[in-house]
Parts: C-alpha cells; structure tokens; sequence
C-alpha cells in the first residue's frame, strides 16, 4: 500500500525539480516515531491560545498530534447537512461514505510525502458541507503539535477532507500550533473538493515552534463556477513547506490563493503552488509576500498550466520578499505554461531591502528608526493580508503579523 509507494519514490531530495530549494536530508537522519493517540494527552489547561475568529462563536474542532480530541473540540450546533468530525471516527461510523471522499484527488498517488501520508493515515479533520448549505460561522480546526520532552522526535500524518458541496459556503480556518519545544514533524495531505457554485474561504496559519517540521499538500478540485480563496500566513516553524495543487475542472471556476511569511533566524519555508486550468474562462490569483530577517530563507515556486480547451483564462501571480538582513535569501520561481491561445496571463517577481527613502522621511518625522522599520513592514504585510475578505479574520492575522514585528525588535 502506501508504505510500499512511499519506499518505491523515495524522500524527496534537492535532485528534483520540485525540491530544488528545499532540502530534507537532515530529517531523514532523525529517529522519528508515529505519533500514537496515547501521546495526545494533552490536559485541557495547557492548550494554547489562538488567532481568534472574531465575535461570531466558531464550530471548532482539535486534533493533538494528528488524533481528534472530542473533550477539547466545541462543534456547537451545527446547521442541517454539515459533518464535522474526526477521519477515524467516520470511517468506523460510515465507512462508505468515507471512502466515498478519501483517496479521491488526482496525483496523491504518484506524490513521496501523501503516499507516506496514506501509509500512516489515522485520523484528522473531516469537513463536508451538503448542498446549498451556507454555514455562517467559522469552522475552526486547531492542529496541535505536542513532542514528548526528552523523548524521540514525533510524526504525525493528519489526513485532512474538506468537501463543498454544490452551491454551499463555509469559512474553514485551519491552525497549527506546538506545546512545549520538543521536535515534531507533521506530513499533512488535505483532499479538498467544491462542487458546482459553491464557496470556501480557508484561512491556514502556522505558528509552531522553532524546532517543528511542516510539510503539507493539498490537492483540490474546483467544479463549474466553483469558487476557493486560499490565505497562508506562516509565523513559525524550523522548516516548512506548503504545496497547493488546484485543478479548476469547470468553467467559470475561480481560485485565489494570497499569503504572507515572516521568517527569522535559521527558518525555512517554502509555498509551492500548482494551478491547473483544465475548463474555460476559468480566474485565478495568486499574490505571496514575504519579510526575511536573520539567516532565513523563502522559496515560493508557482505555477500555472492552461490547457488547449481553457480558452478565456485569466491567471496572474505575484511574489515580492523583503530582506532586513544581508544573509537572508530567497528564490523566487514563478511559471507559466500556456496551451491555449485566447488567454490574459501574467506573472511577476521582486526582493530587494527596505526603502531607505521612506525610512528617512518617518524617522525626520520623529519616528525611531526602529517604529519606522516595523511601519514598512506592516504596510508591506498589511497589502496581501488587505485580501482576506472577513474582518474579524483580517484583524486576527493583523495582530498576529504585529506580535512577530514586535518580537523582533
């Protein structure tokens, strides 16, 4: 099965294409152990606070290390036709339907890290809205990462279904969080489907600790006039590595994805998006931004692909990096591969250190330079996080941005 496939593609190594900036060898050294159910106890107490969802109440659940915990989830009432729950427990209530949703993306099968994902698949959050269902409040996932202190470094290998039903709407914000400094490594894979005329607003942040190892792959398909807005805003983490991959199956089909990172010290993260435009007059935008302090590094490499029959295609994509510091690094790969004639594409790609200029006139304006320095940074921030349509959400991830930029000085 999936332990086999992953051992047949083997670790992913800077030798691929895809792989080129981002180098795993260090971790296949490491003696991580599969995290076990009976590792996630975590005592109500300790667990930590989150990007709030704003006034609205959400329905909310959390996983430690992979495994639901009920005690600590608040689903809340939940309007007719929607399921929240953990994987294991839907396939040991439903196992049909779950099967129905699970293994169902394109390309998991010939991807290293899912197919590890499917080797050691036990649990993780499952969100399907039924049709023409509208949930107004958020859906909060709350992913926590609790090392064993002293003990071996942790896996974790959450499988994560979302499913959109047609003409339905929810908002999904998805954390991930550590307790504690031990090392942790989470491989997560999410199957994300939307069905005809329906909407998603998904929100991930990444606020793990300095020691934590983040791979996740998502892999979506959007149906006709379908409509997904991705937003990702990494804070924290070791190493990090956030891989979308969308089909847009429909015509009409639109797809946003817009995010912010903000590295220090030695960290690394890594966004690599695929966009796949199989229909016609399909849209899609994508707009990264990207502060590097210290020795960090950013990699973003995004794709898209337009297929012959994807005529009237509008695909744009834009990354722009600061670098505060003279060992900071970023590589910067955008891609356009076009098969269709009839169609607006376009793509851009900048880094380059603060503006001096504009440093200058604050500070002649009796702003420390320091103040000044964190006012660019988050006029510069506040651009991609401008795009995150709920303002309770956007003021969350305000406040969040804010709190790094306070940290650093």
């Amino acid at each position: 099965g999936g332990l086999a496939r992953a051992d047949r593609l083997g670790w992913p190594t800077t030798r691929q294409e895809a792989w080129k900036f981002t180098n795993l060898a260090p971790l296949a050294r490491l003696p991580f152990q599969p995290a076990l159910p009976a590792s996630a106890q975590v005592p109500v107490d300790a667990l930590p606070s989150v990007v709030p969802a704003g006034d609205l109440a959400a329905h909310r659940l959390v996983f430690v290390n992979g495994f639901w915990r009920p005690d600590l989830s608040s689903p809340g009432r939940l309007p007719k036709g929607v399921t929240l729950t953990g994987l294991a427990d839907l396939l040991s209530s439903d196992p049909i339907r779950a099967e129905a949703y699970l293994g169902q993306s394109t390309g998991l099968e010939d991807h290293a890290l899912a197919a590890l994902n499917t080797a050691f698949i036990a649990d993780g959050p499952v969100v399907i809205i039924g049709d023409g269902v509208e949930v107004k409040r958020p859906i909060e996932l709350v992913m926590i990462s609790a090392g064993i202190p002293g003990g071996p470094p942790l896996a974790c290998h959450p499988r994560l279904l979302i499913v959109a039903e047609a003409g339905s709407a929810a908002t999904v914000i998805e954390h991930h969080l550590s307790l504690g400094d031990a090392v942790t490594l989470t491989n997560a894979v999410t199957e994300l489907s939307l069905g005809v005329s329906a909407r998603l607003d998904h929100y991930k942040v990444l606020r793990e600790n300095d020691a934590d190892v983040h791979l996740a792959t998502l892999n979506g398909r959007l149906e006709r006039s379908a409509f997904y807005r991705g937003f990702l805003l990494t804070l924290g983490g070791r190493l990090s590595r956030n891989e979308v991959r969308l089909v847009l199956d429909g015509r009409e089909a639109n797809a946003q994805l817009n995010g912010a990172y903000l590295l220090r010290g030695s960290q690394h993260s890594d966004i690599t998006t695929l966009i796949y435009h199989a229909r016609p007059q399909g849209n899609s935008e994508q707009m990264f931004k990207g502060v590097i302090d210290g020795r960090a590094r950013g990699v973003f490499q995004g794709k898209v692909l337009v297929r012959p029959d994807a005529q009237n295609t509008d695909a744009r994509q834009t990354h722009r990096a600061l670098l505060l510091s003279d060992d900071a690094q970023v590589d910067a790969k955008p891609e356009l591969e076009i098969f269709a004639d009839d169609v607006v594409c376009g793509h851009g790609a900048t880094a380059g250190a603060l503006d001096p200029n504009l440093k200058f006139y604050l500070m002649s304006r009796g702003i420390s330079a320091q103040e000044a320095e964190t006012l660019l940074i988050q006029a510069f921030i506040g651009e991609a996080i401008e795009e995150v349509a709920n303002e309770h959400i956007r003021e969350a991830l305000n406040l969040a941005a804010l709190k790094w930029l306070g940290a650093r000085g």
